[in-house]
């Protein structure tokens, strides 16, 4: 259905308008989006990653736009405009300059200066309100804008899915406190309703999910997902509890431990190492020794990078974490942040080396006898005996050096018959727990007895809690009611405009075009004139402007083309409502209506009541 309004609608002549329609696709294009937008004459390629947006894509766009502005601007938010090219040493005091490495379009002015193309405006929307504000007084505030992003993708693909240029909706709150009146938690549950309604108005079916925060930073996010077979995300739900979340995010029920206790069972034979050159890489030594890559152990070895004086305290000098899960699974880097409590980042491999970690052949082993590291073993990798065979675990791991492993790894014999008393005596500390990728077929977190089910999913908006992460970094302070300075508390919400348009098809098409939404459609009905002679003209002019007082947006193909070129164009760049008009029926005084979702032919309707029909098929 589409949105309640008071406007006059649009009235449009194909013959007027740029819709260069072509039968085929652009040779880069796989994803369903890509090819019929591309086809539809909505976008087209001017670059890797970059596309203009033609007359029909545009309107797309712009009511996106218009639906953004109206749900923002009802949850209290103001709109302002910041530039898309700002100086590098913006990025400087959050380290961002160095973070978003080869993703940032760098460049030098004539004057030697630093610039780069915003790929987000955290640090320059927290340096304006820095010189803007100065006491509790004029807190809270959000503010928004939509804007051309810039991320300079390695491998952009998807059309507007995965671009270099892209627009985005970006807001940014400001508060005293988290909790109470005015808070950050008070203002993220409005902009999360905000973008409930933002997501249910562009008539987008889409879930919403417990997100990590990435790039951006803080703590609690959630991301808005558009449920699609063809999504480049996994979501993760239980069918119980309703608890979503995606891949990064999502938490494991409970796995309780073997009958006999985590690590123990015989070995299955003498360790014996094997030359395993040039297979760094799990599914390498997983063809060569002809081994299931879940009877491996995959270790990964991170630094320690403590946040704050706490932390630092807690893990003083340099700091490893070893993390090792099943060689088939994914180590979870935010879940070994939040078990070891400090923030990590992946080793560096030559300083690793230099540690004693042979990075790509690192086993558990590597942490004995190392002072000041830490040995996190996910559950179902911390296992020596196979229950589901009834026969002791056979486990193939690094050999810790280089282009070696071993089989036979059995954690009793290797680490002591004890494994977590022989850590603890070798000064290694040891923990096992939860620190692998979910995945479809695990416990539910939320509902015991329950698995964790998988669907496809786009994302199209992300919600952030910063905190004081980035007024910190930027000194970014006000004065409280008692005049004492403390950090500014900042919230963080984004909607990726151009990508919706694009989730929106993914969601919504057929093998003959899209299907829009009526309230995004950039027209709510096409008029296709079999033979557009006066007479036809003088009816489908009459018709819509009666569609028009009703606030509908018409196209009317009054183009001199064959029938059936019509009607694949009308289906490809798919309008909600057809409407056809064409001597035969007209000498009855009737018209066809047929919605673009339905297949076969159209219902005869009087030309009176063309406009009425028109609005009732839209609002289904």
């Amino acid at each position: 259905m589409i949105d309640a309004t008071s406007r006059t609608g649009d009235i449009a002549r194909w013959s007027n308008m740029l819709i260069p329609t072509t039968r085929e696709a652009p040779a880069d294009a796989e994803t369903p989006s890509h090819i019929f937008m591309a086809r539809a004459g909505f976008i087209r390629k001017v670059t890797a990653g970059v596309y203009a947006y033609l007359p029909l894509g545009y309107r797309v766009l712009r009511k996106v736009e218009q639906i953004v502005r109206e749900e923002m601007d009802a949850a209290g938010c103001c709109e302002l405009l910041l530039p898309a090219l700002m100086p590098l040493e913006l990025l400087k005091p959050t380290g961002r300059d160095e973070a978003y490495g080869e993703l940032l379009f760098r460049l030098d002015d004539r004057h030697g200066r630093g610039q780069f193309l915003g790929p987000t405006h955290e640090e320059v929307i927290t340096d304006i309100l820095q010189t803007s504000v100065s006491s509790y007084k004029a807190l809270p505030l959000t503010v928004y804008q939509i804007q051309t992003k810039y991320r300079d993708e390695f491998r952009p693909r998807a059309g507007l899915l995965r671009c270099r240029e892209f627009i985005m909706k970006d807001a940014y709150s400001f508060h005293l406190d988290v909790e109470g009146p005015g808070g950050l938690n008070e203002t993220y549950d409005r902009l999360y309703q905000a973008y409930t309604s933002i997501f249910t108005r562009c008539g987008l079916d889409f879930s919403v999910v417990e997100a990590e925060s990435g790039p951006i930073g803080g703590s609690a996010s959630h991301e808005f997902m558009v449920n699609c077979e063809n999504g480049e995300d996994t979501i993760l739900f239980c069918p119980e509890s309703g608890y979503a979340a995606n891949v990064e995010k999502c938490e494991i029920g409970t796995r309780p431990a073997p009958a006999e206790g985590w690590f123990v069972g015989e070995p299955t034979g003498e360790l014996e190492e094997v030359h395993t050159p040039d297979c760094p890489a799990i599914e390498d030594v997983s063809r060569l020794l002809k081994v299931k890559p879940d009877c491996m152990l995959k270790t990964v070895v991170f630094k320690v990078v403590p946040r704050n004086e706490e932390e630092a305290k807690a893990y003083p000098g340099d700091w490893w974490v070893v993390a090792c899960v099943r060689g088939d699974h994914e180590v979870n880097e935010g879940k070994v942040r939040d078990l070891s409590e400090c923030q990590l980042e992946l080793a560096d491999a030559d300083e690793a080396r230099a540690a004693g970690f042979e990075i790509g052949f690192v086993s558990p082993r590597a942490a004995i006898g190392k002072d000041q590291t830490l040995l996190i073993v996910d559950p179902d990798a911390a296992v020596g005996f196979d229950e589901a065979k009834g026969k002791p675990k056979f486990w193939v791991t690094g050999a810790d050096r280089k282009d070696y492993h071993i089989k036979h790894f059995n954690w009793q014999r290797d680490l002591g018959k004890d494994p977590v008393a022989a850590l603890a005596e070798r000064d290694c500390k040891f923990m096992v727990g939860s620190i692998r990728n979910a995945e479809a077929g695990d416990p539910s977190p939320r509902a015991e007895g329950a698995v964790l089910q998988a669907r496809r999913g786009i994302e199209v908006g992300h919600i952030f809690k910063l905190g004081d992460k980035y007024s910190k970094a930027m000194g970014f302070e006000i004065l409280d009611a008692d005049q004492k300075r403390v950090p500014v508390i900042m919230g963080c919400y984004g909607i990726g405009v151009s990508r919706t348009v694009a989730a929106c098809v993914e969601q919504s098409c057929d093998d003959d075009g899209i299907i829009w939404p009526a309230p995004i459609a950039p027209f709510h009905v096409i008029m296709t004139l079999i033979k557009p002679d006066e007479r036809i003209l003088s009816v489908a002019d009459d018709v819509a402007r009666e569609l028009a007082r009703c606030g509908l947006d018409v196209l009317i193909d009054d183009r001199e083309e064959r029938p059936g070129v019509k009607f694949k164009d009308a289906d490809l760049v798919g309008m909600p409502v057809r409407v056809t008009i064409g001597a035969k029926a007209l000498a009855d005084g009737n018209v066809e209506i047929k919605h673009r979702r339905d297949k076969g032919k159209g219902e005869l309707v009087p030309v009176a009541e063309a406009a009425g029909r028109c609005q009732a098929l839209l609002a289904m």
